[in-house]
């Protein structure tokens, strides 16, 4: 790190859980976010603030005027263009140190297993069971951790799923594919904006711990919060011996 990077990231460093070795570590990471939306958003900033050195950004949807209600990556002018697109602009001005990759595309098959084996960590920032089923079922392929964040109405909840860990359990142990619920949609259901922030917030913090192996992750855990009521419960999830995914490897 130069001059201007050390004292950029000097509150991290004084931390002494990460350091200058802890804060190079992130500068070395590749980070993988799907979804450029509500918890896209705040989960990229921080991301790109707190100096992870590449993050890939997928989305293949365009800015429009009831994204601006919450996903705080894009602004009024964003409006048409695509979301990554906007999201590489905002990235850059918070830390042009970042390398920034955009990709227009809803990735599927074998692009979505290349992008999944070249990071570190991915982010699940999606708004659909499809691309989460996906996502997760790559993640147990190649044993990269998986940062899943979901929010609709005023209920959020993240987790962690880390298959460095044999014994972890995975999203499909969570929700099965098989009993696959209906979609929740915040374009019919709504979504109270701060949430997604809050939720997008704590995926970058998860996914920084994982990064720097300190403190105790969300890993074997679903953090559920009910914004309404300001409530926040934790409960325990066990690998299901008989998942159709994770059992297999």
């Amino acid at each position: 790190m130069d001059d201007k990077q050390l004292l950029r990231y000097s509150r991290h460093i004084l931390l002494p859980e990460i350091g200058i070795e802890g804060q190079q570590m992130l500068n070395d990471s590749r980070i993988l976010i799907v979804g450029a939306g509500g918890l896209g958003s705040p989960a990229s900033m921080y991301l790109a603030s707190s100096g992870v050195g590449s993050i890939t950004l997928c989305d293949n949807d365009k800015v429009d005027l009831t994204n601006l209600q919450r996903q705080i990556l894009h602004r009024t002018n964003s409006i048409g263009i695509s979301k990554v697109a906007s999201a590489q602009d905002t990235l850059a001005q918070i830390n042009p140190d970042v390398s920034v990759v955009s990709l227009d595309e809803r990735i599927e098959g074998e692009r979505l297993l290349a992008l999944v084996k070249a990071a570190d960590i991915v982010l699940d920032c999606s708004d659909n069971f499809a691309t989460r089923y996906a996502l997760n079922r790559a993640c147990v392929q190649f044993k990269k951790p998986l940062v899943s964040g979901a929010a609709t109405r005023f209920s959020g909840q993240i987790s962690v799923f880390d298959f460095r860990n044999t014994e972890t359990p995975c999203y499909n142990c969570l929700y099965p594919e098989e009993t696959e619920g209906e979609e929740m949609r915040c374009s019919v259901m709504g979504v109270f904006a701060p949430l997604v922030g809050i939720i997008g917030s704590l995926q970058a913090s998860e996914a920084l711990k994982v990064l720097l192996d300190i403190g105790t992750t969300l890993c074997g855990k679903v953090l559920l919060l009910d914004a309404l009521s300001m409530e926040i419960r934790t409960i325990k999830l066990s690998r299901d011996p008989n998942c159709s995914v994770c059992s297999l490897i």
